[in-house]
C-alpha cells in the first residue's frame, strides 16, 4: 500500500514542486471556463459588476441599509459592499466546488504519478483569479467615484492570506469527503447560503443584534471581510496581533485538511 506523508513540510514541498503544473492547470481552467462564449473573459468583469448593481439596489434602495449614520451615498454603499462580496464569493465558490473535485477528475486518480493534492489548489487559484479581476473592477470604480485609494490597498493580499489558507484546508477536507459521501455537495450549498447571511456583507457588524453577535464572529469569513474593508475603503492598517493569530489558525486548518486528504486518499480508487 502506498504511503502518503501528512507532514506540513511535505505539504509545502508538494506545492512548490508542482507549482508549474498548478499554474498550467489554473490557466487552462480560467480560459476553458469561457471557451466558446462570445464575450470570453469579459464575463469575469461583467458578472461582478452586475451582481454589485443588483445587491446595491436591493439593500441600499429597497431595504435602505447604510454604512454611516446620516450618509445617503449609494456609491459609498457599493464600494463598502463590494469587498464583502468578493471575499464571500472566493470562499463560497471554493467550498461548493471542493466536494466534486476528485469525482470530476477520476482519470487522475488512477495515475500514480499525478499529485491529487494540488486539485484544491488549482480550484483556489482559478477562483482567486476572478477575485483579483473583481478587485480591479473595485479599484477602477473607486478611482472614478472617490479618487486615489488609500495606500493601505497594497495590504489586501496580507489581509486575505489567512482566509486563503483556511479555504484551502477546508477544500482538502471536502474534496476527500465528497468521494465517500456524495451528499456533501448538496449540504455545502445550504451551508454557504447560511454563511452569506451570517456575514457582515450587506450590513455593518454593529447592526447585527448584540445577543446573536457571537454567531457572526464564529463565521470564519467575518474577519476577512472586515479587514478587506479596512484596507480597501477605510484606510486602516489591520491589527497585526489579530492578523498573526488568524494566520496561525488558517495554517493549522490548511495542514489538518491536507493531513485528512493524505490519510483518506488511499481509498479513492476503490470507491471510484
Amino acid at each position: 500500500m502506498q504511503f502518503f506523508s501528512i507532514s506540513p513540510l511535505k505539504m509545502l514541498i508538494s506545492l512548490w514542486r508542482n507549482r508549474s503544473l498548478m499554474r498550467a492547470l489554473v490557466h487552462r481552467e480560467v480560459v476553458g471556463r469561457y471557451r466558446g462564449s462570445v464575450m470570453g473573459l469579459f464575463w469575469s468583469f461583467f458578472n461582478p459588476v452586475l451582481m454589485l448593481l443588483i445587491y446595491t439596489f436591493v439593500f441600499s434602495v429597497v431595504f435602505k441599509m447604510r454604512w454611516n449614520v446620516g450618509s445617503d451615498s449609494k456609491s459609498e454603499f457599493a464600494m463598502v459592499l463590494f469587498p464583502g462580496l468578493i471575499v464571500f464569493s472566493l470562499f463560497s465558490e471554493c467550498l461548493n466546488r471542493a466536494p466534486s473535485l476528485i469525482l470530476t477528475n477520476v482519470n487522475y486518480v488512477k495515475k500514480v504519478v499525478f499529485p491529487l493534492e494540488i486539485l484544491p489548489c488549482v480550484a483556489l487559484g482559478s477562483v482567486a483569479f476572478h477575485g483579483a479581476v473583481s478587485l480591479f473592477v473595485w479599484f477602477v470604480a473607486y478611482l472614478f467615484l472617490f479618487g486615489v485609494p488609500h495606500l493601505t490597498v497594497v495590504l489586501i493580499p496580507l489581509a486575505l492570506l489567512p482566509l486563503l489558507l483556511f479555504t484551502l484546508g477546508v477544500s482538502w477536507f471536502l474534496a476527500s469527503l465528497g468521494v465517500y459521501l456524495r451528499d456533501v455537495s448538496q449540504f455545502m450549498g445550504m451551508i454557504t447560503t447560511v454563511l452569506m447571511f451570517l456575514s457582515p456583507i450587506f450590513y455593518p457588524v454593529d447592526k447585527f443584534p448584540e445577543k446573536y453577535r457571537s454567531l457572526l464572529y464564529l463565521n470564519p469569513i467575518t474577519p476577512a471581510i472586515e479587514q478587506a474593508r479596512d484596507v480597501l475603503f477605510w484606510g486602516k492598517v489591520p491589527d497585526l496581533w489579530f492578523l498573526l493569530i488568524y494566520l496561525l489558525l488558517g495554517a493549522i486548518v490548511a495542514w489538518c485538511g491536507f493531513a485528512w486528504f493524505q490519510k483518506t486518499r488511499r481509498g479513492f480508487a476503490d470507491v471510484l
